[in-house]
């Protein structure tokens, strides 16, 4: 145990690419060497000496995305609200909670990590996140699938400024991820890649391919985020194709990995903190959530992957969610930025 609270055993150790799964005689082994891994000590180490975290603004601006997720899906009768809502607590961590180096003064800023939604049709908590960080006004949001609106019904780059590329089609988020993170580091940039990825996803052959690649190009720059509520578009992951020990699959690929409450804001934090501090492999978190979350009558049911709530559930599921919302500030212009120190929204320089 860390001084961050994670276990750090052998479930955040990164494998040897092509070696054979440990004996039961070697866990023991294998979970004191990642015990004493210098590296993961580090990335613990500085995961807990980063700023205080306020988990309380965190889980508020989650709610804030929640709430614009349900009212511009309602809108355009039409969209993804299941796999949107398991993902805001994801979403607020890294936009609001100093994780991700951005600004939405200037989307195209060359030191800004990169943030890629693989799960393209989760389009909402994406496009309600940056909204609510500033990268265009709230009031669009209500042009969710509208015909010339920039908020399509999946990301768009060339469109809407903080998408970083266009997704959409299942499996190839995590390639293009790759691709950028070897760029950056071959260019000798600290930029850091986040992708997001559903857990159905992980069923796409492509997949696999990109995460032997990264352990083999020892991309340290590069951290997948699992959205692993349990549930596809036809049934449960578990009825359809099941994914087993996602964790262990990353380890026996050669990354380092980490479970933990995709619903915490203080443990994906931690979590999260350290994977961006952790550069010896890429780093996988499977963050455990729950499809509809903060809806109870949307949670765990996977008829709500793509269906729109009618007005009536719009309503009823709104007071559910605004009951955490509290106020909220309209948007203000943001102040040009005068120095290198103050060019990012949120997130600090590795």
């Amino acid at each position: 145990m860390t001084a961050d609270g994670l276990d750090l055993d052998e479930r955040d150790a990164p494998s040897v690419i092509g070696e054979k799964c440990a004996t039961d005689s070697d866990a023991a082994t294998t979970a004191a060497a990642a015990a004493s891994s210098p590296a993961l000590d580090a990335a613990a180490t500085a995961a807990a000496s980063s700023p205080a975290l306020d988990a309380a603004t965190l889980r508020q601006r989650a709610a804030w995305i929640r709430r614009d997720i349900l009212d511009m899906i309602t809108r355009a009768k039409s969209g993804h609200p299941g796999g949107s809502l398991s993902a805001a607590d994801i979403m607020a961590t890294l936009y609001f909670g100093g994780i991700l180096r951005h600004n939405p003064e200037n989307p195209a800023l060359p030191e800004r990590d990169r943030f890629i939604l693989s799960k393209g049709h989760a389009a909402p908590v994406l496009y309600a996140t940056l909204a609510e960080a500033g990268y265009f006004p709230r009031e669009e949001l209500a042009t969710l699938r509208k015909l010339g609106s920039r908020l399509q019904g999946h990301p768009d780059m060339h469109k809407l400024p903080g998408v970083e590329v266009s997704t959409g089609s299942l499996g190839q988020g995590l390639s293009i991820a790759a691709g950028l993170a070897y760029a950056l580091r071959n260019r000798g940039e600290s930029a850091q890649v986040f992708v997001l990825l559903g857990d159905g996803e992980l069923q796409e052959g492509q997949i696999w391919e990109a995460i032997l690649f990264a352990a083999h190009q020892g991309l340290g720059n590069l951290v997948a985020i699992i959205d692993n509520n349990g549930l596809q578009i036809d049934g449960s992951t578990d009825e359809i194709s099941s994914l087993g020990a996602i964790e262990a699959k990353f380890r026996a690929f050669g990354w380092a990995s980490h479970t933990t409450d995709g619903h915490d804001v203080a443990a994906l934090h931690t979590a999260l903190t350290q994977a961006k501090h952790y550069t010896d492999a890429p780093f996988a978190l499977i963050a455990h959530t729950v499809k509809g979350k903060g809806v109870s009558f949307m949670e765990n049911q996977c008829g709500w992957h793509g269906k729109a709530p009618s007005a009536e559930q719009c309503a009823a599921a709104l007071v559910e969610v605004e009951q955490f919302c509290g106020p909220q500030e309209e948007q203000k212009e943001q102040p040009q930025q005068e120095s290198k120190e103050r060019l990012w929204q949120t997130g600090g320089a590795r």
